[in-house]
């Protein structure tokens, strides 16, 4: 009778492994099952498409989709790859997603333009990231995501680098670190797209590339919960 049971549950466990379970317990591209959530669907990748475009098409956190999927490179998704939506109710594709806005509900803009090398709470030598690190060109021109004043400026913090903080006021900053060169000085106001750096591989950085920060109060935020 043991036995008979054994063979019972062997059978069953093969049976949800394979995929004929229902859709929530569908196998995703990485080989483990989803995390357990009450609802979502499955987005298919089409050529072109980023991790943070697809979370923002669906209104969701990137870190749930990634969270969900056991994604541990989220810079890297190939096309024909299968992504677990937790919350959503419906499949979406590119047509619906539509151009990226160039400034967010919160008005926020993109320092500069480049790919996501290590996300917020990603691992850097051992350090959990607090920010983004955006690939650049060396010299490429850093700009304010955000009209402020400048209240931090620095060539050698420790790990950072080059470094500058923005108060945008409301308890809000964005801090710009790995730079080759700091173009505006304590005490500047700054306008929103202005030039207030240049894009360098001071402090860990191992390229050239940006390291960046949205803070409340002293916390740092995910910088995908502001930006469009």
């Amino acid at each position: 009778m043991k036995t008979f049971m054994k063979n019972i549950i062997l059978i069953l466990t093969i049976f949800i492994l394979t995929g004929c379970a229902g859709p929530s317990q569908q196998v995703v591209t990485t080989g483990t099952l989803p995390r357990p959530y009450p609802q979502g669907v499955y987005h298919t990748v089409l050529k072109g498409q980023t991790l943070w475009r697809i979370a923002k098409a669906y209104d969701t956190d990137i870190q749930r989709i990634i969270e969900a999927n056991y994604i541990n490179n989220p810079s890297r998704i190939d096309a024909g790859q299968r992504v677990f939506i937790p919350g959503a109710g419906r499949a979406i594709t590119t047509a619906v997603m539509g151009p990226v806005p160039k400034t967010s509900k919160r008005g926020y803009i993109w320092p500069l333009k480049g790919k996501i090398i290590s996300y917020y709470g990603s691992k850097i030598d051992s350090v959990t990231n607090k920010g983004i690190d955006i690939e650049a060109e060396e010299g490429q021109p850093i700009v304010a995501v955000r009209s402020g004043k400048v209240v931090f400026c620095d060539d050698k913090v420790r790990g950072l680098g080059k470094t500058l903080i923005i108060d945008h006021g409301n308890n809000y900053s964005t801090l710009y670190a790995y730079n080759s060169e700091n173009l505006v000085l304590v005490g500047d106001s700054v306008r929103q797209n202005q030039p207030i750096a240049k894009a360098g591989k001071t402090g860990r950085a191992k390229g050239a590339s940006l390291h960046f920060q949205i803070r409340k109060g002293h916390k740092p935020e995910n910088p995908f919960y502001y930006l469009p």
